[in-house]
């Protein structure tokens, strides 16, 4: 684990997507924190976090994801993710992320009929 992260945003069509590279921790998802935030101001509804092969996830990291989701919800907006590791989909669903953000295998696959 390292503490580098490269969080990159951009849309498709009326979905912003939100790409993470590296590790998401308490220490470096203040980024991922703010790229939501200012897709979020810019009126953004539907949202995709496409998360790269490599990336690692500790509990840190998890708890940032489980506050985004839940100011998502307040906010009227839809999250979906795509790319996780089956390692990594299997902890979203112990900690109930899936009930809230639906998990795709791919990014096309998260943006099919959103």
């Amino acid at each position: 684990m390292s503490h580098d992260i490269e969080v990159s945003t951009r849309n498709r069509d009326d979905v912003a997507i939100i790409t993470i590279k590296g590790d998401l921790t308490a220490v470096t998802g203040e980024s991922v924190e703010e790229a939501y935030q200012k897709i979020s101001l810019d009126g953004s509804k539907k949202i995709v976090f496409f998360f790269d092969k490599e990336c690692y996830i500790n509990s840190g990291g998890i708890a940032i994801l489980i506050g985004i989701v839940s100011e998502s919800i307040e906010r009227d907006q839809v999250i979906r993710i795509a790319g996780l590791s089956e390692h990594f989909q299997k902890i979203f669903s112990m900690v109930g992320l899936t009930r809230y953000a639906a998990i795709f295998s791919s990014e096309e696959a998260a943006l099919e009929g959103f």
